[in-house]
């Protein structure tokens, strides 16, 4: 097969042939149809995972057609179209116990834990807990982009944030997870306040919902223009970048009582960042973390996709061919770009 090799750490990757992957017992291979270009996979490009081991094939979003069953598996055949969470559960552990394979403890990633989806086909582990039905009208480059961003923030929202009609949310940070969050808080009938350092991105991002848009670097205190545009202070607020200022700055823009989920990835130096803790604990905040959501789950974000109440191929910025995916992979830390990025030729 064709796929997009990492021989290296922050090294340039190449287009190359490999083995067609194999199957287990429990999965399936998927033929990829489309697969994001994610700053995960740029944060595993550059050796920030340890979960990574070289030669790798990157790629987590993704979305395409099984054209091999493992001898266990039950509830899917060849033909199906199937999308899968980038976080897949072991079946066996207490957290799938519970319903949360989003943090199960042995979970396996495609583009983290064996090789992904830059590439013409991957091997997916305990299908029948993990493949998600894609519906007919649903795109493989829209279900692509649902992977990792769009889930995460699906998860955040209603989940973890259980963002209500009327609340304030604030989202700081416009790529692909805070342009999600934007659309699912909007839909949801909350009030949206997007913040982030170009004008293109808040721009979209006031086209698919945002009630308020902040440049950052036209305000002298982000902070202190969130808490006015939202009469004290938002409801839920999430750092969608992933960054310590933007951490922080979504912490500080909480009314009281209010939550802060992270979302955005902070890894290597930036994996410890400082928090207001003094604010958490005088105005009772929660701090909340969202990583990934359960293949169960997508029945409610499916249902508001096929109802229209939610449009994520709006966010696809551009499509792509699997040799283009190398420099947009290492471009990732420029924020370069408008929405999401997926991979659709091979």
């Amino acid at each position: 097969m064709k796929a997009v090799l990492v021989e290296g750490f922050s090294q340039t990757p190449k287009i190359t042939n490999l083995p067609d992957p194999k199957s287990v017992d429990n999965g399936v291979i998927l033929k990829v149809e489309a697969t994001g270009v994610c700053r995960s996979d740029w944060h595993g490009w550059v050796g920030h995972d340890d979960d990574i081991e070289l030669p790798h094939v990157p790629g987590h979003e993704m979305a395409g057609i099984v054209v091999e069953v493992g001898k266990r598996v039950e509830n899917w055949k060849i033909g199906d179209r199937v999308t899968v969470p980038f976080v897949g559960g072991c079946g066996a552990c207490p957290q799938c116990a519970a319903g949360q394979q989003q943090v199960c403890d042995h979970q396996f990633q495609a583009g983290f834990t064996h090789w992904g989806s830059f590439a013409e086909y991957v091997s997916l582990h305990h299908a029948d807990l993990n493949l998600v039905a894609l519906p007919e009208t649903i795109k493989f480059s829209t279900a692509a982009s649902l992977g990792c961003r769009f889930v995460t923030s699906f998860r955040a929202i209603v989940d973890q944030g259980q963002t209500k009609a009327g609340e304030w949310v604030a989202v700081h940070g416009c790529g692909g997870v805070g342009l999600s969050a934007i659309m699912i808080a909007d839909a949801l009938g909350a009030h949206v306040v997007a913040i982030d350092i170009t004008q293109d991105k808040l721009k979209l991002a006031q086209e698919i919902g945002a009630a308020v848009t902040i440049n950052s670097t036209s305000v002298d205190n982000v902070v202190e223009a969130v808490r006015d545009v939202t009469g004290g202070g938002a409801h839920v607020s999430l750092d969608a970048l992933g960054h310590p200022q933007t951490c922080f700055n979504s912490i500080l823009s909480l009314r009281k009582r209010g939550k802060h989920i992270q979302v955005g990835l902070m890894l290597g130096d930036q994996s410890s960042p400082q928090v207001p803790m003094n604010k958490v604990i005088a105005e009772e905040l929660e701090i909340l973390g969202s990583h990934g959501m359960q293949a169960h789950r997508y029945d409610a974000m499916m249902a508001m996709i096929q109802s229209g109440k939610l449009k994520p191929e709006l966010l696809v910025g551009q499509t792509i061919s699997l040799a283009q995916s190398i420099e947009v992979l290492m471009s990732m830390d420029k924020f370069e770009g408008v929405g999401t990025t997926v991979i659709t030729e091979f």
